[in-house]
């Protein structure tokens, strides 16, 4: 397809081909669950998490792509493959590790084994293994209807499970010390945290794939974090960015013979950068901090056992 630089002709060009709505309205359900956890995985410094959860879903899916062959599973999918896989290590990591600033060791110690058993998985199958090597780098374009409606089902499970824990998840995530003191279940907070990003981390491969995961689900948000300190407003720049940077690199991808997450990564890496290089913060980033812990108001009596 050539380009006209006539927007408006281009994006009804564009949208004349369903493969292009699938992806869009899927790209826009992604970029929103990224854009909500983004902002708890980078206020709980749980990034490596994130990138864990993407590499061990892998090995979930590889495992899923494995025994789909060897036990006659149709229905087992790549993708289930990788929801079950994340979903057991954030639980396995969370059980080790109550507090989240003390993850790191074991979040390495569970990623090395997923690798393990999906290396296992990868060289017990026969086949070709294109639906599970292509969750590495996403395939965004090629999603059909039913993946759609797969992602509507999972978006709404995720911004339904943050809407039940926004508030305590929130305080935990700023003072994880103070919530336990104020009697707070903070490892159960701690576990739906990991599931929730495990779940979104499952639908967000879609799009960026797992190498490619950071680019959605902690860019914009902390980008956003440089530009609000109000947990609200920075929640909705991220979204916004990440849905900006989502429609943009899938516009431009119909056009040009490159993948669309090229595009996505490196559109919200610029705006980083921008950002981080034109805006002058007022502020240093141990007092943006503590505005977000001034501007939390939690009462103990909603938390008290």
């Amino acid at each position: 397809m050539a380009f006209s630089w006539n927007i408006l002709a281009d994006f009804q060009q564009m949208w004349s081909f369903q493969f292009m709505q699938h992806a869009f309205e899927a790209g826009t359900m992604v970029a929103l669950i990224a854009g909500v956890m983004g902002y708890f995985v980078v206020l709980r410094r749980s990034t490596f998490v994130a990138h864990a959860f993407s590499e061990i879903g892998f090995a979930g899916a590889s495992g899923a792509v494995y025994l789909s062959q060897a036990l006659g599973l149709p229905w087992l999918t790549a993708t289930y493959g990788m929801l079950l896989g994340s979903s057991l290590g954030g639980t396995t990591i969370a059980m080790l590790s109550r507090r989240s600033s003390h993850r790191d060791v074991y979040v390495g110690i569970v990623l090395a084994f997923a690798l393990g058993i999906g290396l296992l998985f990868l060289s017990l199958y026969t086949g070709y293994a294109t639906e599970a090597i292509s969750l590495l780098f996403g395939e965004i374009l090629g999603i059909a209807w039913s993946d759609v409606v797969r992602t509507l089902l999972f978006t709404l499970v995720i911004l339904g499970g943050v809407a039940l824990v926004y508030r305590p998840l929130l305080f935990a995530s700023l003072d994880e010390e103070v919530a336990e003191a104020k009697g707070l279940p903070t490892m159960l907070i701690g576990v739906a945290f990991l599931l929730l990003v495990a779940v979104a981390v499952s639908v967000a491969v879609q799009v960026t794939g797992v190498l490619l995961i950071f680019s959605l689900m902690v860019t914009p948000a902390a980008t956003a974090q440089h530009l609000a300190s109000k947990p609200s407003r920075v929640i909705g720049m991220s979204v916004a960015l990440a849905l900006a940077v989502t429609w943009v690199g899938l516009f431009v991808s119909f056009y040009e013979p490159y993948p669309a997450s090229f595009f996505i990564t490196t559109l919200v890496f610029m705006v980083y950068v921008l950002v981080r290089v034109f805006h002058r913060r007022i502020k240093a980033p141990g007092e943006h901090r503590k505005d977000w812990k001034d501007r939390v108001l939690i009462s103990s009596k909603d938390y008290s056992s």
